[in-house]
């Protein structure tokens, strides 16, 4: 298979004020949403001035891979397209239909599967093609790489890093605690050669870390960012309940490790640097928040060796036991009947 370019899938994000309601609609349209249920989360982005981090981890992302490439030899003109914001995907493709692409490798911002974390990113692929009609190229998504070491490593490092800034005399009352987005239950038992795909690769990856970061301590994994009706139940617990409950049982101190997150989106900065470090602080618990890998060396190495793995120039290399697959199965990942997302949530 020949391949001509690569292009970086992401979800997108506000980039002034004026940006957050226009882009919180396009997040929720056709779910019917109020304005003024948006208008909740609309809080959340201005706490930050209206800017979501995530368009610019993406520009940096890219520019670290454009370099990588550069450095080995990999000529493949990158693009970046996002589902829900600037640049929207389509007219990344209709740019790179104009520069004469006809067959990318597309790398999404979700190390995971799911419907929202992998099959949606298809969708979004198939929508955009759709939508610049002829000659749209086509994209090839890359797998998933929740045990890539160039996932693991930098988690690791990230939770070596917000160990040392706590009380050391505390170590054996610490305890380190992964998160990642809940979904809804239903999502998580979807049927299926890939059903619970998402917890079990979760799961997996908070092993992998632990065992590198601190395997003398216990984890666990736990949820955030839980959004709509109250009455459907979604994946539990929540980091707020479970802080209460460490707590309880004597835990000291915690490290809050995002494992299911790339970089520091705004759930990651508001439901962790600010809420879940708030409880915390209410509780007594001492809390470090765990870096993402974001522009981690290994990281980007790490996209680079996904593309070569692609083009034969690399073993498939991963750390855990689960499979992965270049190309997912038809059934997979069924969409939910609700949103499998809140208003903001970043893949």
């Amino acid at each position: 298979m020949v391949y001509d370019a690569f292009v970086l899938l992401s979800f997108g994000g506000p980039e002034k004020p004026d940006d957050v309601m226009p882009f919180l609609r396009n997040v929720v349209r056709g779910r019917g949403v109020p304005d003024e249920r948006l208008a909740e989360v609309r809080e959340h982005y201005m706490h930050f001035g209206g800017v979501s981090p995530i368009n610019q981890q993406c520009r940096d992302l890219l520019a670290a891979v454009q370099a990588e490439f550069a450095g080995h030899g990999i000529d493949l003109p990158a693009y970046w397209g996002n589902r829900n914001w600037h640049p929207m995907l389509a007219d990344t493709v209709a740019q790179m239909r104009d520069d004469g692409v006809e067959h990318a490798l597309g790398f999404a911002t979700s190390a995971y599967g799911g419907y929202s974390s992998c099959k949606q990113y298809w969708e979004d692929i198939a929508a955009a093609r759709k939508a610049v009609g002829p000659k749209a190229p086509l994209i090839s998504k890359l797998r998933q790489f929740h045990d890539h070491p160039g996932f693991v490593e930098p988690q690791a490092d990230g939770v070596r890093a917000a160990l040392a800034t706590l009380d050391p005399a505390r170590r054996a009352t610490t305890r380190i605690v992964y998160t990642a987005h809940s979904i809804p239950v239903s999502m998580a038992r979807t049927a299926g050669p890939t059903g619970g795909r998402y917890t079990a690769q979760l799961e997996e990856t908070a092993r992998l870390v632990q065992a590198r970061a601190a395997e003398d301590l216990e984890h666990d994994l736990v949820w955030q960012s839980r959004s709509g009706p109250p009455q459907v139940p979604w994946l539990e617990p929540d980091i707020n309940d479970h802080l209460e409950t460490l707590a309880e049982k004597g835990v000291t101190d915690v490290v809050v490790s995002p494992i299911g997150f790339v970089s520091d989106h705004l759930e990651v900065i508001w439901d962790l640097d600010n809420e879940a470090k708030d409880t915390a602080a209410r509780l007594g618990l001492g809390y470090a928040r765990a870096s993402t890998p974001g522009v981690h060396p290994r990281f980007v190495t790490m996209v680079r060796e996904l593309v070569q793995e692609r083009l034969g120039d690399q073993p498939h290399t991963t750390l855990g036991t689960l499979p992965t697959w270049d190309v997912c199965p038809s059934d997979c990942c069924t969409p939910p009947s609700r949103p499998a997302k809140r208003p903001g949530a970043a893949a």
